[in-house]
């Protein structure tokens, strides 16, 4: 049994103040006020843990920061962004936007321009935590090309990877050659063997390789600098089309018709949000046999597509999008039961052979009908009352696209050219164009 005093004392805490006027006239009162109370402080004890602990899982700038500087001090890698990040520290990490432990994403400054910082680090569970088995592990990035490579050969590695992950263009060559010049740090004429170990670590990462070749597009955010297999990029205003972001671990407490309306009344005004979808419409045109080959959307989320302070589409998140050379070399000759073990990333799926239980290599869903599925949430609420009907009825032929090549080419560029052209004319010769 508790002692009476300390009875006494928990009587007091917890309903001080409810005077006992109060409580002799609504006894249920005490019983409600102690159940809202400690319901309150169970969930903000909860929301606070799961906050800290998703942070300290997926925040782990620190390490990057140590294994990239270590490893440059010691000569082992270069880059245009190696000094200011670890010697004249002009370039620094500030708010973590990391959603995986081993891909760290971070804001920051660089000579007081807003930047964002990207750096691939090995999973935790691959080593036993200490900086010294990071380190181990980190080395192993490095270890191409060997001491002793020509500049031949280099060439052609470069070109023999290109051709793996993107297919054979006519225009690998200027690639290559892209490539060289880009890791030609000191500009000398020269790669030297920590310039080639960097681009080639950097170019086994594929938002990386993606916003080399599309480089000249206005869409892809510019590529500012590296250091290693740490990259720098332009910061994209808004990186995500809604404001309001649930947190995984608080997605079964709120209702989903919620966050949906808390994030249509947080949206830009209609005009605003066509020229946004203008935009995304001219990526999809962009990666669409582009002249390093076809690109696929593997997962059209909100959350991979950005907009700058002038409402231009910026593609936040480049790292679901895959060369159509990938995704049909993982797709061929696998083993399959049903089209769902026929999926490269999150959702470019193909149909399985049930005959030889093989997949097909032709993806059943292009990029255009997964953004129009996309745009039917962001871009039709709120919409003007003389555009809503015909713009329904544009969505609707949008997102039943097959992704087989008898419909890809003519069909697909005439949807997308109908969607452009009425969006347009309904904010052309007005503030919003």
């Amino acid at each position: 049994m508790m002692p009476r005093a300390l009875r006494r004392l928990v009587h007091l805490v917890l309903f001080c103040p409810l005077s006992k006027a109060l409580q002799s006239r609504l006894p249920a009162i005490k019983v409600k006020y102690l159940l809202l109370a400690w319901l309150g402080i169970l969930i903000a004890s909860w929301v606070i843990y799961m906050q800290y602990a998703s942070y300290s899982e997926l925040c782990r700038g620190h390490v990057c920061h140590m294994v990239i500087c270590d490893h440059y001090r010691r000569g082992i890698i270069s880059g245009s962004s190696c000094k200011a990040l670890c010697d004249q520290r002009t370039l620094t990490l500030q708010r973590c936007m990391s959603t995986s432990s081993t891909h760290q994403v971070y804001s920051g400054l660089w000579k007081e321009r807003p930047v964002v910082i990207k750096c691939n680090i090995e999973d935790q569970m691959k080593t036993d935590g200490t900086p010294d088995s990071v380190l181990r592990q980190e080395m192993s990035l490095f270890d191409k090309p060997t001491r002793g490579t020509s500049m031949d050969e280099f060439k052609e590695m470069l070109h023999s990877f290109l051709k793996a992950n993107l297919g054979e263009q006519p225009s690998l060559n200027t690639l290559v050659d892209r490539i060289i010049t880009l890791a030609d740090v000191n500009q000398d004429g020269k790669v030297s063997l920590a310039e080639a170990k960097s681009i080639w670590a950097l170019l086994q990462i594929n938002e990386f390789l993606l916003m080399v070749a599309l480089q000249e597009k206005e869409h892809t955010p510019k590529l500012l600098g590296f250091c290693g297999d740490l990259y720098v990029t332009e910061r994209v205003g808004h990186n995500s089309l809604y404001r309001l972001e649930v947190p995984h671990y608080l997605e079964a407490l709120v209702p989903e018709a919620l966050s949906s309306s808390l994030n249509h009344w947080l949206a830009p005004a209609w005009p605003r949000r066509a020229r946004i979808t203008i935009g995304l419409l001219e990526f999809v045109e962009e990666v669409f046999h582009g002249s390093y080959g076809s690109f696929l959307i593997c997962d059209a989320s909100p959350r991979h597509v950005g907009y700058n302070a002038k409402y231009d589409c910026k593609m936040a998140n480049l790292r679901s999008v895959a060369s159509e050379a990938v995704v049909r070399g993982y797709l061929r000759g696998r083993r399959c039961e049903t089209n769902a073990d026929c999926t490269y990333g999150h959702d470019c799926t193909a149909t399985c052979d049930r005959l030889v239980k093989q997949c097909n290599t032709e993806v059943v869903q292009p990029n255009l009908a997964k953004v129009c599925m996309l745009l039917q949430d962001f871009l039709l609420f709120g919409a003007p009352s003389d555009l809503r009907v015909d713009l329904e009825k544009q969505l609707r032929t949008c997102v039943t696209l097959s992704g087989l090549a008898s419909q890809m080419e003519v069909h697909h560029s005439l949807v997308l050219n109908n969607l452009k052209t009425l969006l347009w004319k309904k904010i052309s010769n007005t503030q919003y164009s």
